[in-house]
């Protein structure tokens, strides 16, 4: 079992920042990837970034490449998301998620991971 805790989400205007947290307990952390998707209203679930249980491989959508950075401290059991030159169309709830159980099937695609958190708002003003 895992449990994640996502943190760090609120209103922020365009071209702000913000630093999402997620932290995790249960299994030891630095033994499988982890990844963040995010929701918007009316939308699908979809993928952001991912990075490997090492932290040595991420992975991010075309949408926030240059912009955001994944990244882990297994020390703390937490994964990060800092969010850069922010724009209204990354508003959404961002979660966080854990691959324990790892398919194979790729780290972009939500039914890899086993755990989810539950949720933090990002709201990015024009």
């Amino acid at each position: 079992q895992v449990q994640l805790v996502e943190s760090g989400g609120g209103l922020v205007q365009a071209g702000g920042s913000l630093r999402l947290s997620c932290a995790a307990s249960g299994r030891t952390f630095s033994s499988y990837a982890m990844g963040w998707f995010r929701q918007a209203p009316g939308k699908e679930r979809e993928f952001v970034a991912a990075i490997s249980w090492s932290g040595g491989s991420t992975y991010y959508a075309d949408s926030v490449k240059g912009r955001f950075t994944i990244s882990r401290d297994n020390a703390k059991n937490t994964v990060y998301l800092q969010m850069n030159s922010l724009k209204p169309e990354d508003t959404a709830v961002y979660y966080c998620a854990a691959d324990t159980q790892t398919l194979g099937a790729g780290l972009d695609l939500p039914y890899e991971y086993d755990y989810w958190g539950q949720g933090t708002q990002v709201t990015v003003s024009s």
